[in-house]
Order: structure tokens, then sequence, then C-alpha cells
């Protein structure tokens, strides 16, 4: 009998197992840490993937700007990988981006495969906002050796481009914006510092 996997919207109770699927793949470099406050800050933004109670996947989406949001937080447990949660958390997430009138998806990623799959395409980290980058100084890498390829995904055509465009000038005005270099090779996974499984 084939096992089933619910993906649902997180909920309180799920933050300590978040947390720790996350930076689990935090001490890999594979994504950013995040605390404990910062999920129940954003709380709402998640969906998971359960296996029973437990946590094995997540992925959020994050709104940025009028039109724009982020995928973020994109996780699957090691021993849950290969089963399509991955592709199940994504597809919800751009549901779910799509029923609140996103325009525009985007992420930054050292995994590329999966989103290309959905329609993620290749996007220069300069034509996004500015403000994006305001999680990228927690990373190692940020900003000369940056890994991660920004990749972007329209789900609606922009009606208005030049009021667009004025939008998000504004939004994206800094005195010096400092963006994070585009990889200069296909990035590979950073070398596994522990080996403690979530």
């Amino acid at each position: 009998m084939k096992k089933t996997y619910r993906i649902r919207k997180a909920r309180m109770e799920d933050v300590r197992d978040i947390h720790s699927l996350l930076n689990y793949f935090a001490e890999r470099r594979e994504l950013l840490p995040r605390s404990l406050s910062e999920i129940y800050e954003s709380l709402q933004q998640f969906s998971v993937a359960v296996d029973g109670e437990k946590i094995v996947g997540t992925c959020a989406l994050y709104v940025t700007w009028a039109g724009l949001a982020e995928v973020k937080a994109l996780a699957v447990a090691p021993h849950y990988q290969g089963k399509g949660l991955g592709k199940r958390l994504l597809k919800t997430v751009i549901q779910e981006a799509k029923r609140i009138g996103v325009e525009t998806l985007f992420t930054l990623t050292i995994r590329e495969g999966l989103f290309q799959k959905y329609g993620f395409k290749r996007t220069r980290k300069s034509e996004l906002p500015h403000k994006v980058w305001t999680e990228c100084v927690r990373c190692p890498y940020f900003p000369e050796s940056c890994i991660e390829t920004s990749l972007t995904l329209q789900l609606k055509k922009h009606t208005d481009r030049a009021r667009q465009r004025r939008l998000t000038d504004r939004f994206m005005s800094t005195s010096t914006p400092m963006i994070p270099s585009e990889p200069v090779a296909p990035p590979t996974s950073p070398p596994i510092r522990s080996s403690r499984k979530p």
C-alpha cells in the first residue's frame, strides 16, 4: 500500500519541528538559519508536509511588494526526499500565490531543477527589489561569493508596465544597494558539517 502524506497550513504546534528541519539544512549552508521567533512571526506563510503528526517538509510564501512574492524555506527531510513532497509543497505555494493575486513569484536557490519544472526562469539578481537582500546579510556567502541563483515565475501579465516600474523603482531605491554576486559556476552542495538529523 502506497503511503500518503498530507500538505496543510502550518500551526502553532509545528513551529519547533519547522525550526529543526530548516536549521538542519542551514547547518549544511543550503538554507538560511531561522530563529523560533522568526517562524512564529511568519507562521501564516508556511505550508507543511505531514507524515501522521510528523512534519517532514515545509515551504513558505512571503509577499514582498505589490504583485511580488518569494518562495522561501522549501525543505524536505532527508528520509522523505524523492517522494514528490517538494513538488507538492511548491505547487501548493504557487496556487496560494495565484489565489491572493501575486503577479510574479521569485526564489533564491542552489537547486534550480524543481523550480524550472514549474516554469521558473533565471533572472539577474539586480532585477529584484533591494529589500530582497535584507536576509542575505546573514549568509556566509554574501555578497561576493553568493551561490544562489535567482529565478522568477510570471503568474499574471503586467497590465500597466509603467506603473509597476515606478512602484518597483520607489521600492528599490536605496543610497548604496548591495546585491549578491551571480554564481560563476553551477552550485554544488556545500560540505556536510554535522551528522545530526531532524
